[in-house]
């Protein structure tokens, strides 16, 4: 099909980032847009909501030039509105339903399907995967839309093992496609850009320039300080923890905010888990989310961290809605 004449020169579009849990979705949005917008653990599960990044490339065209027939590129701007998605999953639960929607409503939506495959998981990675029940709306997101396939954490995998999982999946899905890369040290990522621009649609642009995402400070905040609990908890940690910002007092002629933050658990029992002997863990997890902020933010951040108890918060609606996890507009 011939693509319509684009006088202006943009291409825009949203791109979908989908696939199964812990495949490195996040980490990439973080890589491509250098900042810390998503949070990232080792833990399946963490990325709860869509996220959107924004991101202007160039698109690389072909051209031939007037009478001369000669051959040359011309580079027109894309804009391509990336959006993270939680790992689809079956299960019960209100959180996992959310989190499950949220991924589906994303990739029916898109204009492009970036399909991340943990090219390190054996057990995972080969297109087999994508033909068993929890993964079927990644597959009617495949069929349905434009489809790049990123075979992610390639600095984990030996090269003789990588040339045959690239051609399985070219084998799986004609015409796609497939890119390797690493999410953490951004191998590849030029190449996988490209290849995305190469298949948004003719403009306008969908978000003014300069714009790098529509979540608000809070909300980042709010990532940040449950990527910390990830990570200073491991596999202590509740699944069914949430953070609320509960203050946010910035000072503009000290150059600093400070933010009270609310951590919220579904048990009685999960509450030492957080707060550690004496209160020992909290205290290190508010150093190590204190750094992580200040550098997200990028000013000096006072942080105060608190927990509480809501029963059973993660299994209905109303606690989900209470908590930020709101269904009606993806937005918390």
């Amino acid at each position: 099909m011939q693509e319509p004449a684009n006088e202006g020169g943009l291409y825009a579009g949203f791109c979908a980032i989908v696939g199964l849990p812990n495949v490195g979705k996040s980490t990439l949005i973080n890589k491509i847009l250098g900042e810390h917008l998503a949070a990232v653990s080792a833990k399946p599960q963490t990325t709860r909501d869509r996220i959107l990044g924004i991101h202007r490339v160039e698109r690389v065209e072909p051209e031939v030039a007037g009478a001369t027939g000669v051959e040359g590129a011309i580079a027109r701007p894309a804009q391509i509105a990336f959006v993270d998605t939680p790992g689809l999953q079956d299960g019960k639960g209100a959180l996992r339903r959310y989190m499950r929607d949220e991924a589906i409503s994303a990739a029916a939506d898109c204009d492009v399907v970036l399909l991340m495959i943990d090219a390190s998981d054996r057990s995972g990675r080969m297109p087999s995967r994508l033909r068993e029940e929890d993964a079927a709306p990644i597959a009617t997101a495949v069929a349905n839309h434009p489809t790049i396939v990123a075979l992610n954490k390639i600095d984990r995998v030996a090269k003789p093992d990588l040339l045959p999982l690239m051609q399985a999946w070219g084998d799986e899905l004609p015409g796609v496609e497939v890119v390797p890369i690493s999410a953490a040290t951004g191998e590849g990522i030029a190449h996988l850009e490209a290849a995305i621009a190469r298949r948004l649609p003719v403009g306008p642009a969908l978000f003014p320039d300069g714009m790098v995402t529509d979540r608000s400070q809070q909300f980042i905040a709010r990532e940040i300080i449950r990527e910390q609990l990830y990570h200073q908890l491991g596999k202590e940690l509740p699944y069914a923890c949430a953070v609320m910002i509960e203050s946010w007092n910035e000072r503009p002629s000290k150059g600093d905010v400070a933010i009270g933050a609310l951590i919220v658990v579904e048990r009685e029992s999960q509450k030492p888990i957080v707060v550690g002997r004496g209160g020992q863990r909290i205290r290190e997890l508010g150093i190590a989310a204190r750094a992580a902020l200040g550098e997200a933010l990028r000013r000096t951040v006072h942080l105060s961290l608190f927990v509480r108890v809501e029963e059973e918060w993660s299994r209905g609606e109303a606690g989900l809605r209470r908590l930020g996890y709101a269904s009606e507009s993806g937005q918390s």
